[in-house]
């Protein structure tokens, strides 16, 4: 579960512009199309460390979430690209990306649909864990496939890793955006959704998940620490925020009412 496959894009078909960070639908050496997460964009590397992290950890939830593999890009890949500003994303993502295999006929997840109660609630236990600040009305970040709800998009998570300090505060402090979560108003088994969670997360599976972050993604202009260190604060952040678990899930209590 926790190993992920290494793949190497043959073609680029075509961005997905409706991200902020140009990800790419693109085919690799393994026949299968999928959702290209690139390093030379945004928040560069550590957007990627966000989607690798939060989509294990939905994944040890036993939440469905499409494949993650690391996608290599050859450094010629992208010199046929017309469009300048994708050629130039090409090129400074050379080298090993993250992707996420693509679910061909999948369609947005619509508010209005009613899910299961306990679905709902693990959902929002997992975002307000991760902090991700982006699964809102305007941007559910969900997909219904086969008539099962997936999880996409964990790349805005982790945000406390863009000033990197503080760490063991911000594992402590409650999840202020959870209050715009899309599924809020049906997450009514928050308890039981942290009681299961406290079941399957431990101090093994977290440090499975963080030796997975490649030393190629933690070489930070802004940081001190090698990349040892920096998987030791990832580390740290995951058990602690375990730890005090109740103070996001309070927080999101409160939010409902």
């Amino acid at each position: 579960m926790l190993d992920l496959r290494t793949v190497t894009v043959m073609r680029y078909i075509l961005p997905l512009r409706e991200g902020g960070s140009l990800p790419a639908l693109a085919e690799a050496d393994d026949d299968f199309k999928y959702v290209l997460k690139f390093r030379g964009a945004g928040h560069g590397v550590k957007m990627l460390i966000s989607e690798l992290l939060g989509g294990k950890i939905t994944e040890a939830l036993g939440l469905k979430i499409p494949e993650l593999v690391f996608v290599n890009l050859d450094a010629d890949f992208g010199r046929t690209e017309a469009d300048e500003e994708i050629q130039d994303l090409l090129k400074f993502s050379e080298g090993l990306n993250l992707g996420l295999h693509y679910l061909s006929g999948s369609i947005a997840y619509d508010s209005n649909v009613k899910i299961d109660p306990l679905l709902a609630s693990k959902i929002v236990w997992l975002d307000a864990f991760i902090t991700n600040i982006d699964r809102t009305f305007k941007n559910t970040n969900l997909l219904i496939w086969h008539k099962e709800l997936w999880v996409i998009d964990n790349g805005a998570s982790f945000y406390f890793h863009h000033s990197w300090q503080n760490f063991d505060v911000a594992a402590k402090t409650p999840f202020k955006y959870v209050k715009d979560h899309v599924l809020l108003s049906q997450a009514s088994l928050l308890d039981e959704a942290d009681k299961l969670a406290h079941e399957v997360l431990n101090d093994t599976i977290f440090r499975k998940i963080v030796d997975l972050i490649p030393d190629d993604w933690l070489h930070w202009n802004d940081a001190e620490e090698n990349p040892n260190e920096i998987r030791e604060i990832y580390f740290q952040f995951l058990k602690n925020r375990l730890e005090n678990s109740q103070i996001f899930v309070n927080e999101a209590k409160n939010a409902r009412e």
